[in-house]
């Protein structure tokens, strides 16, 4: 068969399939296309999720006649007067969005310019342009998409429900509003209005901050004010590069990464490298499955970055990559590091419900946890008695405040909590497992086996930083007894396990001995230790070194040295843990994400008992 020419109504229908995927990709084309043209309100309604009617409206520069005309021809912008893709200053610049969106739907236009006497309107339907004629409107530019997809019935098929297409408009409206803050949006679908935000102002120290002026009121609009409230600011530069934004504390974290709002230059992206930057800054906070709510701005010069890689422009290339994920990594450990011990919201308000008559819910529901309730059915036990093997690698720091009501507590009650230790000091051990703390402003519940499992990781870290991690021998070596498998991968990683504080070797072909154990973990559980490691060594690649898994394997040991729940704690062993949490990097979550305390203030209980 002879080569020919397509028709040109086949070639942009062809084009039409990379650029607008589904009804969301037709709004956000459209809604870019209003804040290229300045526009200070845009107002979007949805039918059938976009399937059968898409509204645009915005207050921006408006088209003429002759504009219009040309706004629907393929590669037709004004968004590039140069002619230079390597500073591109728009959402916009391919002149593909409303070509594409008129070759598979019927699209009306109506334009007018503030300064012009009237406006003007235009229709293309399935790719055919129609006349244009006059119209009143007011100034700006209202686009109607109608019966999408119907010159192109084979991707209606692929279409989700209603309710699903409609998600995807909100979520794509949402990441716009984010990047503009000085834009007001409203999104109506089902016949009620999904999203009504009214263009941000900046409040008092907000500028200080370094963000965007009303970004923290838009955030908490979208995101929710409990994200909003559970967030840590970020503010970084390097090197020509500026970050800006909120991350969430780890507790705070959702199941999926659809709540982590990234944008280069205020264009919302979907980038892998962005992405990994964020899982990377809080692989150690947080499990596999679980995903951190981060809304970051990164702001550079545009030549640092190409933005013409895809038709949809939800992906970029940066020049210097590393640079982009070395400060994007280093400016959220900072950010966690300084939220030092602050408690979620979240976390406080289940605790809160849980209090209540008849309220409670399940608690903070985290990666195999719940915040206890019912706390007061435990009255009978709140008095640990003193006594019991000390936490390894925890000593009472001298001067720590004594505790009224233990039984090696002086008689006169316990002193005035010091400034200095904002955990408090112990009062109670609940069911063997929480520790109770009076500040000098409420109360703090933690949970010991968590709060313990963190300050242990961090020691290991920072111990393997220094030169390896300290080891000592057991009185006698244990036998593992393991399948002749894993007792391959252990012996053939036995050098790196030593370098961890764990000294293994083969012992025939079903079994390991192991002789020393790392120090820090005191009278852990060692054969319970060497099987999870077996296990976890599946999923590494024989070319991966154990300090590249760093964090799984320092964690996996944390958590077999940490004291577990059920340990009874004597009031000096406990008081160590607290002082010792208020010492330690990350000390508000452990290695899963799980919260270690909850804190309650005196305003909260006095709520609780309608003092307040």
């Amino acid at each position: 068969m002879p080569i020919r020419r397509l028709p040109e109504t086949i070639v942009n229908r062809i084009a039409a399939g990379e650029v607008i995927e589904r009804p969301a990709a037709a709004v956000k084309e459209l809604v870019e296309n209003a804040l290229d043209a300045g526009a200070r309100r845009i107002d979007i309604a949805i039918r059938d999720g976009g399937r059968t009617y898409i509204a645009v409206e915005d207050d921006g520069v408006g088209m003429t006649r002759a504009d219009l005309a040309l706004a629907i021809e393929r590669h037709a912008t004004s968004k590039l007067p140069d002619d230079d893709l390597t500073h591109i200053s728009t959402l916009g610049f391919r002149g593909e969005a409303l070509p594409s969106i008129g070759a598979v739907a019927r699209l009306t236009l109506a334009s007018r310019p503030p300064d012009a006497a009237e406006g003007w309107a235009l229709t293309v339907e399935g790719g055919h342009v129609g006349a244009a004629q006059p119209a009143s409107r007011p100034a700006g530019t209202r686009v109607e998409v109608r019966d999408l997809f119907f010159a192109t019935p084979a991707r209606l098929k692929f279409l989700k429900t209603e309710r699903t297409e409609t998600e995807h408009v909100e979520d794509a409206v949402a990441r716009l509003a984010l990047a503009h803050p000085e834009v007001a949006f409203t999104l109506t679908a089902y016949g009620k209005r999904l999203l009504d935000l009214p263009a941000g102002q900046a409040t008092l120290g907000e500028e200080d901050d370094g963000l965007a002026p009303g970004l923290a009121q838009r955030i908490a609009a979208v995101l929710g004010r409990e994200a909003a409230a559970d967030a840590m600011k970020v503010l970084a530069e390097r090197e020509g590069l500026r970050l800006t934004g909120l991350a969430g504390l780890p507790v705070a974290s959702r199941a999926t990464a659809r709540h982590q709002y990234l944008f280069v230059n205020g264009r919302p992206v979907r980038d892998r490298l962005l992405g990994g930057a964020v899982r990377g800054a809080y692989q150690d906070v947080l499990a596999r499955d679980r995903h951190p709510v981060v809304a970051l701005f990164l702001a550079m010069d545009p030549v640092l970055v190409d933005v013409n890689v895809h038709p949809a422009k939800a992906e970029v290339r940066f020049r210097d990559p590393g640079l982009v994920r070395g400060l994007i990594v280093s400016a959220l450990r900072h950010a966690l590091a300084a939220s030092g011990h602050r408690p979620a919201a979240t976390a406080t308000g289940a605790a809160l419900g849980a209090f209540r008559p008849g309220g409670g819910g399940g608690g903070w529901q985290g990666h195999g946890t719940t915040v206890p309730r019912g706390l007061a059915e435990a009255a009978a036990r709140y008095f640990a008695p003193p006594g019991g093997a000390a936490l390894p690698g925890l000593d009472a720091p001298p001067g720590a405040p004594r505790m009224a009501g233990h039984a090696d507590a002086p008689g006169d009650g316990a002193v005035a909590l010091p400034a200095e230790y904002p955990l408090g000091a112990a009062r109670a051990q609940l069911h063997d497992t929480y520790i109770v703390a009076e500040t000098a402003d409420g109360l703090v519940i933690v949970d010991q086996h968590a709060a313990h499992e963190r300050i242990v990781y961090e020691r290991m870290k920072a111990s393997l930083a220094g030169g390896g991690v300290a080891r000592q021998g057991l009185l006698m070596p244990e036998v593992v007894e393991l399948e002749p498998a894993a007792v391959t991968r252990l012996v053939a990683r036995a050098g790196e396990l030593a370098e961890l504080g764990l000294s293994v070797e083969g012992f025939g072909a079903g079994a390991v001995l192991v002789r020393e154990a790392p120090a820090l973990l005191g009278n852990a559980d060692v054969a319970g230790l060497v099987r999870d490691l077996a296990d976890e060594l599946v999923a590494y690649d024989g070319s991966q070194a154990l300090r590249e898994r760093l964090e799984d394997v320092c964690a996996t040991l944390a958590c077999h040295g940490s004291v577990r729940a059920g340990r009874r704690l004597s009031a000096a062993e406990m008081d160590a843990l607290l002082r010792e949490m208020e010492r330690t990097p990350n000390a508000g979550q452990c290695n899963h994400g799980r919260p270690t305390f909850v804190v309650l203030g005196r305003g909260d209980i006095e709520r609780l008992f309608g003092r307040r």
